[in-house]
Order: structure tokens, then sequence, then C-alpha cells
């Protein structure tokens, strides 16, 4: 067939002439990305490339102290001054309530009835068996009035007897009379002195049973005004003045003895409790002042005192409850309100220094060597990145050494309050103590570093 102008005609040499070209192509490519790979992917670092860069320049600042008066607030609710459980003393259905919730009462104001017409039964019971109990002191005092009657008659008796013994003697000496009726006067006299003798004894024994009797009075006018005092407990009475918090039987209840009816708080001053750590403890004191603030009225403050500081703590949380109470004359504070307590500790001298020296250790636990060195991450940076951080602890570096061997060591130190970025060291860092303020790489112990030029000297 004839090939006509503009058409090709493929053979087998220009296939292979198109396949040498399709090769250099892609040879070129591959020296071209070759060329764009840059130097430091290409080929990794020498070990201990970072080293031979030189050590690390640090800030270096002297410990000092400052002296701070620290506060610190401790949350609470607010609680009437007293709360009273008024309770049932008797057993009957509550006729009906005289307060309600939220109103004010006085001291001996009435609060509620109970029943009382069991108790008025009993109490007039009670009251004649006195009745009863007098007369038979009155009759035992009769008995005694003819006791000493015949005590008396007796005494008459005998006294006759005598004389008749003397006359009828003086008729023997004579021989007037014989000697029996001697005789016979001789046991008239001691018939009557027998007499005489049994009626005094009687008067005694009538005597003894009036005592008994009037004991018996006694006893039983106790127990008619214990059925009255019963009597009274039907009227249940406000103990204090303050306001009704609760009221926890309705008309048509029965009220057993000791059931609650009503509670009443003493809202003249209010309680606030807080929970203070053993350290915290050392300095609040009985009678010390403390500041308090309301959420429910903020920007007012309040001044109250120490009352009561628990001898009992918390052994778990370490914790100590202690009593702020605060005056309420006008009753506008009620229960339950947040509060938040701040004492004023006395101005101490401690070694202070800026937060962000902690925030070094804190780089050095980050680095892929950690602070244990630069072999690798240690187990306790494992650890602590597992647990949060105690914010009461924190590690600073140290500076030593003088020169060109100066080498930084971490230390522990126990942190005290915080207060416009600075921080207060309580134990770990003396005054003078030279320490890493800022670090333009991680460090572990024994790291050799450069002091920078704002760093402060030695003295």
């Amino acid at each position: 067939m004839p090939v006509t102008r503009g058409q090709r005609q493929f053979g087998p040499q220009s296939t292979r002439r198109r396949w040498l070209s399709g090769l250099c192509g892609l040879a070129l490519l591959a020296s071209g990305c070759q060329n764009a790979i840059p130097p430091s992917d290409a080929q990794p670092a020498p070990p201990g490339a970072a080293d031979r860069a030189g050590p690390p320049s640090v800030d270096v600042a002297l410990a000092k102290t400052a002296t701070q008066q620290t506060t610190q607030d401790y949350s609470g609710t607010t609680q009437p001054f007293r709360e009273v459980a008024v309770r049932s003393r008797v057993e009957g259905y509550v006729l009906d309530m005289r307060s309600d919730v939220g109103q004010p009462v006085r001291q001996g104001q009435l609060l509620a009835r109970v029943d009382a017409r069991l108790l008025t039964s009993e109490a007039a019971e009670a009251q004649a068996e006195v009745s009863a109990r007098e007369l038979e002191v009155a009759s035992s005092q009769a008995q005694i009035g003819e006791a000493q009657a015949r005590v008396g008659e007796a005494e008459l008796q005998l006294q006759q007897a005598k004389s008749d013994l003397d006359r009828l003697e003086r008729l023997f000496r004579e021989g007037a009379i014989a000697e029996q009726s001697v005789e016979n006067a001789r046991t008239a006299v001691g018939t009557a002195a027998k007499a005489l003798q049994a009626a005094r004894q009687q008067v005694k024994t009538r005597q003894q049973t009036v005592a008994v009797a009037r004991r018996r009075v006694a006893a039983q006018q106790a127990i008619a005004d214990q059925a009255r005092q019963r009597q009274d407990f039907a009227l249940v009475r406000s103990p204090l003045s303050g306001l009704v918090l609760a009221k926890l039987l309705e008309p048509g209840s029965l009220a057993q003895p000791g059931s609650e009816i009503i509670r009443i708080g003493d809202f003249s001053q209010l309680k606030i409790l807080v929970r203070l750590s053993d350290r915290a403890l050392a300095g609040v004191r009985l009678g010390q002042g403390a500041r308090v603030r309301l959420d429910a009225l903020p920007g007012q403050e309040f001044t109250g005192r120490v009352t009561a500081i628990s001898p009992l703590g918390d052994a778990v949380a370490r914790q100590v409850p202690v009593e702020i109470t605060i005056p309420n004359p006008d009753g506008r504070l009620g229960s339950g309100l947040l509060a938040r307590v701040s004492f004023a500790q006395a101005a101490t001298a401690r070694v202070t220094i800026p937060e962000r020296a902690l925030a070094v250790a804190d780089l050095a636990d980050r680095a892929p060597g950690g602070p244990g060195g630069r072999g690798g991450r240690s187990a306790g940076a494992g650890q602590s990145a597992a647990n949060a951080p105690d914010p009461t602890q924190g590690t600073v570096f140290v500076v030593q050494g003088e020169g060109e061997a100066v080498t930084v060591a971490p230390r522990v130190v126990q942190l005290g309050s915080r207060f416009d970025g600075q921080v207060q060291v309580l134990s770990g860092l003396q005054p003078g103590d030279r320490y890493v303020l800022r670090s333009s790489g991680p460090l572990a112990a024994g790291d050799r570093v450069r002091l920078s030029a704002i760093s402060e000297p030695a003295r």
C-alpha cells in the first residue's frame, strides 16, 4: 500500500529509538531527585555532633531572701452559730404548729401544742393521791394526840398508886392494917408504871407513823409535780431566739417522745468550718483574726476570728477542721453560703526565686536523655509522666565551679507560697547559692555550661 505524505511508517527501527529515549528520561529524572535531597537527610549526623557544638549557655542568679506576708484562701460553708432540734417529750397528736420555716422566733415562744388530755387526767389522779396521803398524815397525828392523853392518864394513875402505897406503909407500921394490903399497893404501883411506859411507847410509834406518812406525801407530791410538768411538755416552746430552719411534723401527726418537731438556728453569728493542712495549722491559733469573703456578696469582706481548732484531724487527708465565727447582727447572712477564708500569716524572710527557674528542670525532663543523663529516658521520668506533679516540690539546677569548669547539678527543693511569678523555697536552697534561671538547652547532672553575660557573679 503506498504511503502518502503526512503519514509515518512504524517499523522495528522506529520502535527501538523510542525505547532508548525513555531510558534516558528516567536516568535524568533519578539524577535530579538525588540532587534535590538535603544533605542532612541524605546522611545522618555523626554521634556527638551536638556535644562538639559547645556547652549550653545559662543565665545564673543568686538565691536571695525576701519578706512576704502570704495568705491562702480556704473554702467553707456558712452555718448557724447554734442549731437546735426541738423534740417532743411526750406522746400525743400534734394539735397545731405556731411557726413556719424562715420565721423568726423568740426564746420561750410557743411553737406547737401536743394533745394533753391524757396527761391532764394523770396529773389530776396524782394530785388526788397526794390528798389521800395527807389525810393519812392527819389521822396519824390525831392518834398521836390520843396516845399522849393516855400517857397523861397513866402518869396520874402511877402518882395515885404511889400515894396509896405511902399511906398504907405508914398504917402498916402503926399496925392498923395487914401486910397484904401493902403488898397489893406495891403491885398497883408497878402496874401503873408499866402502863405509863406502854403509853409513852405508843406515842413514839404514832410519831414514826406520821413521819412515814409525810414521806409518802412528799413522794406522791413529786409524782404529781412530774405529771403537771409532763402536762406542760405538751406546750412546745423555743429554747433560743433565731429562725425556723425546718418543720418536721404537721398538725395531726403523732409525736413520740424524742421525735423531732422543729429545728431552729441562731443566726446572730455564723460559723464557717475550713480544713487546714498540718503545715498550715502551725500559723493559726485560737482568737486569731480571719478575713471572710462570700460569693453571694461580691466585693464585701467580713472580719471573723478562730473560735475552735479540732483536736482530731483526718489521718488520711492530713487535715484539721478549724472553726471561724463572724458576726451577723442584722441577720442578713444565711446558712449554706460558699465562704472563702484567709488567715494573715506573719511576715517571714525566705529564699525566693522566679518560677521560671523551675521550668529549666521541666525542660530537662522533656529532653531525650532525661534528667538522669544522656543515655535515654529514665524510669523516674516515665513515672512522673504518669503521676501529677507535686505543687509543694520542685527541682532547680545549682551551679558549681568557676571559670571553664562550671557544671550544674539538680537539687530538689520544697516550695511554699507563690505570688507575682515568684515562689518561696522552704528548704533545699540557701541564700547565696547560684542557680540556673534560664538555659539555652536541656541540662543534666554534671553538664558543663557557659555563663551568659547577664549572669550574676558569685559573692
